[in-house]
């Protein structure tokens, strides 16, 4: 996991410092610059004056995660390139790409996309085709910055697991608020969406539509089987040798922790107010999975005092995010404190699965939901998590498990008025027991007794939970 930016112009190096200086928080093991005049890695950010000059260029700062800790992007050769995210097939394709004679200078799982890139425009594709193909053979949450050293090309997975922002004048990075502090618009590169930036301007075109995976509709027996050897993989694939899973005691949470304690040493990470839902189911159902609950009980006066980086964090004047992200925010500071980088969510189960109560009426939301979950949902969630040195994983959007839901029938996943029931068969069928399995759990904000906090907040400030978010967001972004 990383921060990722550069761009287009005169004047870098004073930008790029800026910029780095304003994101590093994601990552600051080390940091990464290349410019068409030159290099420069570093350990120590104090180094950040000897970055090269130049009128193109990218550049990352690392918190390593796979492959050697002492490796810092950008990679550089006939392409140059930076990678925010994990690729969990880097073994496979690695292999792959071996046989074809190509050589590799690192194990980082990021040089896996390069040497991919370069092969592909060597049996002479473009690099649209190339980047599309890509597209169907990385297994993983990706965003992405290459340059030719004229252009540069930006391009997210399908679902946009992680963020990435352009500006109009020629730049990127992973936040917006790095965007924001060179004085540049800050506009997401849209899931499966390839982005140039030259000299001419900015291109946009769409390379994998998500709903494009929809094909011949499955059976029961079939959409069962497919569900749970899908969801074993995706879970086996982002586990680490020491495991945290954001875990409420609901449904989604619980399928997760319970696959990954067959492969990893399982730690839960819950937050929420003494009395909240959230809380006593989560100390409930780690009592029943056998698995150890690391909790943080946050007072009203702690949301109070957190609210200010918590809205700089999430980045936009939304109170419905800033309810959700304050949970969020006290477990993943807890794993962080923990020194656990690797935290599992069921982020996306709802959507896929007929989780919301809005699609007893209206099924048909849940493929919009599935489009927008990346600004709507993910990128909250991320820079929430980084903020705290923790890297968030999304097992129910891996590409296997989101092609198995969309060919599920919708009456397998809404049947009698049950929400998730494919989902609730298959835990009973995973060993999980039925009263986990049959609960139906309120949102996070409401759970965990965040929204409640922030309601009180707001009356004390004599204002409206609009409001209140719009005044934490001038503060921190317009003085």
């Amino acid at each position: 996991m990383c921060l990722v930016g550069g761009g287009i112009g005169k004047g870098l190096r004073e930008k790029f410092i800026t910029m780095i200086l304003s994101g590093k928080h994601r990552g600051p093991d080390s940091f990464g610059v290349w410019t068409n005049e030159g290099f420069l890695k570093s350990m120590d950010f104090s180094d950040l004056d000897g970055i090269p000059d130049g009128d193109i260029g990218l550049f990352q700062c690392r918190l390593g995660m796979t492959g050697s800790k002492s490796y810092t992007q950008p990679f550089f050769n006939d392409l140059v390139l930076v990678h925010n995210g994990e690729i969990y097939n880097h073994s496979q394709l690695r292999t792959f790409l071996e046989g074809k004679g190509v050589e590799f200078e690192s194990d980082v799982d990021s040089e896996v996309i390069l040497r991919l890139l370069e092969n592909m425009l060597g049996e002479g594709l473009s690099i649209e085709g190339a980047a599309a193909r890509a597209m169907r053979m990385l297994e993983g949450d990706y965003a992405v910055g290459i340059s030719d050293g004229e252009r540069i090309h930006l391009f997210r997975d399908p679902i946009g697991i992680r963020p990435l922002y352009y500006s109009p004048n020629g730049f990127f990075a992973s936040e917006k608020k790095v965007l924001w502090a060179v004085g540049e618009e800050a506009i997401p590169v849209s899931p499966g969406e390839l982005v140039t930036i030259s000299e001419n301007g900015i291109e946009r075109k769409k390379l994998f539509d998500v709903l494009e995976l929809r094909g011949k509709t499955l059976s029961h027996d079939h959409a069962l089987k497919a569900l749970k050897s899908s969801l074993e993989y995706s879970v086996r694939i982002r586990c680490g040798k020491k495991t945290g899973v954001l875990f409420s005691g609901g449904l989604d949470s619980s399928i997760v922790a319970l696959l990954a304690s067959k492969y990893s040493d399982v730690i839960l990470y819950t937050a929420g107010m003494e009395g909240s839902q959230d809380l006593e189911w989560a100390r409930k159902a780690s009592e029943l999975l056998g698995l150890e609950l690391r909790e943080y009980v946050f007072t009203e006066d702690e949301v109070e005092e957190e609210l200010p980086r918590i809205a700089f964090t999430i980045e936009e004047p939304n109170p419905m995010n800033l309810a959700i992200g304050i949970p969020l925010y006290f477990a993943t500071r807890l794993a962080g404190k923990d020194g656990v980088k690797v935290l599992l969510s069921g982020q996306g189960a709802d959507e896929l699965f007929g989780g919301y109560a809005k699609y007893l009426e209206r099924p048909e939301l849940m493929e919009e939901d599935i489009i927008n979950l990346s600004e709507r949902n993910l990128a909250r969630d991320d820079k929430i998590a980084m903020l705290n040195g923790v890297e968030g994983r999304y097992p129910f959007l891996s590409m296997p498990v989101v092609w198995t839901a969309l060919n599920i029938p919708l009456e397998l996943k809404i049947s009698g008025g049950v929400r998730k029931a494919i989902l609730r068969k298959l835990a009973l069928k995973l060993g999980l027991p039925a009263e986990i399995a049959s609960r139906e759990k309120k949102a996070a904000q409401y759970g965990s007794g965040a929204q409640k906090a922030l309601e009180r907040i707001a009356k004390r400030r004599g204002t409206s939970l609009r409001g209140l978010a719009e005044a934490l967001f001038s503060e921190a972004f317009e003085g």
